[in-house]
């Protein structure tokens, strides 16, 4: 089968991996992003490719940002802003005489659960991977929604409390499961502020105070989910990021949804509601959804 290289481009690690067009993984590993600059990124990217040369037909990339798929540009390279300008296909393409793919790292999630996962065979769904902020990608008629500007699905960008300003009014710290575990550690009192483990452990053990904490991350989730429902009309909504692989996660997201819509009676029986489930894929998403983006791209099946 025919091999492809592909790297999931994140604020904290460079993830990589060998694999054919079925899905199948041959290897992977990571690496610490570089933080400096473009040349230092490059390094590693170059290091990584050298060392499969040979072995794959062609590299995807699963980056922050908005990207151009059309031209394979990165704008706006969120945690990595030397990434914003940068061509992949005339940086790395061209070195190594092989066609490339970039994608959204929201919508490469949610092209990994089209192509292999919870949304496969679904017409109308959408991938919202929770952590630092909310990612998503929304999938309308069977394929990726990017929108007129490639920044549909930009979830984290969603206006939540008009009587808030900068960040705090916006998904980028509203919904943030980064923050509703640092919230949890401070109660229990935690020093590591990170540590979700412990986190879920006060919340699995009847901790009131922590399971109002997620309660409250839940219901912010859930609202974000209310709100797409209201426009594009979903089938099925999977829920991706670390947390989600707690039960607790989808569990109180749905139950959130609910008492949302079983406010008004009116809304419950006018608005379809939508299947919520957790992701099949997690720290694989972004690979995955990146070679399918690729592979749809070189099958013509993309615009």
């Amino acid at each position: 089968m025919t091999q492809y290289l592909a790297f999931d481009i994140g604020g904290t690690n460079l993830k990589y991996a060998l694999l054919n067009n079925a899905g199948k993984i041959i290897e992977h590993d990571k690496v610490p992003t570089p933080a400096d600059d473009l040349a230092a990124f490059l390094k590693e990217i170059y290091k990584i490719a050298d060392h499969y040369q040979g072995q794959f037909e062609g590299i995807a990339f699963s980056v922050p940002g908005k990207v151009d798929t059309k031209t394979n540009t990165v704008y706006f390279g969120g945690s990595l802003p030397y990434l914003d300008g940068v061509n992949f296909q005339r940086l790395v393409g061209d070195k190594y005489l092989v066609p490339v793919g970039v994608e959204n790292d929201g919508k490469a999630a949610a092209l990994a659960e089209l192509w292999l996962g919870e949304l496969k065979g679904i017409n109308n769904g959408a991938a919202i991977v929770l952590g630092t902020g909310i990612g998503g990608g929304i999938i309308l008629d069977g394929k990726i929604w990017r929108g007129s500007h490639f920044q549909a699905g930009e979830l984290s960008f969603m206006q939540t409390e008009g009587d808030k300003s900068g960040f705090d009014r916006f998904g980028c710290t509203y919904g943030s499961a980064v923050k509703m575990i640092e919230s949890v550690n401070k109660l229990i009192g935690n020093s590591d502020l990170k540590d979700g483990y412990a986190a879920f452990d006060a919340i699995n053990k009847g901790n009131a105070e922590a399971q109002k904490i997620l309660e409250r991350e839940c219901k912010e989730v859930a609202t974000i989910i209310f709100n797409i429902q209201s426009v594009v009309d979903l089938d099925k909504f999977v829920i991706g990021g670390g947390i989600s692989a707690q039960p607790k996660v989808v569990e109180t997201i749905n139950k959130q949804y609910d008492l949302i819509t079983n406010e008004v009676p009116f809304i419950a029986k006018m608005l379809t509601r939508p299947k919520i489930v957790r992701a099949k894929f997690m720290n694989e998403a972004n690979i995955y959804g990146a070679l399918y983006a690729l592979l749809l791209k070189l099958n013509g099946e993309e615009e």
